[in-house]
């Protein structure tokens, strides 16, 4: 097995880092081209394969998006401990295909959620994702990381690779 089928191959390591006051950054190389890590993240069916973290014991009920500038994403989710589902929705900023997404997460209210980024840079047939959250205040992303909302990064991008593996292996 060659290092672009075996994800173990280059063992990517995914790195989560406080870049200041309000300002989180994740950045982890994907084992594919920026063209199908770009499908994963804006189509619905793919986004669902990867996104919640298995060990958290989340499931997703529903996934929408409409994945342009100026579109809108909601996505629901139920944890067993949660008598009622919750709801993360938001809007598209910025949508430049295969290089860059930005959206709001308003569910805290306009302008009280994280705005995040994601670029995706292609290299020898591996994507690099850096992942920038810029939240509102210091005590925003003092609770976003003590209500463990920032800890899932590692397990979800282990599954985005895999992911990405099969589907490169079907192209």
């Amino acid at each position: 097995m060659d290092a672009k089928s075996d994800p173990a191959a280059r063992k990517p390591g995914t790195t989560v880092e406080r870049a200041s006051d309000r300002e989180l950054t994740i950045t982890r190389t994907i084992n594919g081209p920026a063209r199908l890590v770009f499908e994963a993240w804006s189509r619905p069916d793919l986004f669902q394969r990867w996104w919640t973290p298995k060990s958290f014991g989340l499931s997703v009920i529903s996934y929408e998006a409409d994945v342009r500038t100026g579109g809108g994403y909601r996505l629901v989710m139920r944890h067993p401990a949660a008598e009622q589902p919750m709801a993360f929705f938001g809007r598209y900023i910025e949508v430049t295909p295969h290089s860059r997404l930005v959206w709001t997460n308003d569910e805290g209210g306009e302008d009280a959620g994280a705005v995040t980024t994601v670029t995706f840079e292609e290299k020898d047939g591996a994507t690099h994702l850096v992942v920038h959250e810029l939240y509102p205040s210091k005590e925003a992303l003092d609770e976003a990381m003590a209500d463990g909302s920032t800890t899932g990064w590692s397990e979800q991008f282990a599954q985005l690779d895999e992911l990405i593996v099969i589907l490169d292996a079907k192209v």
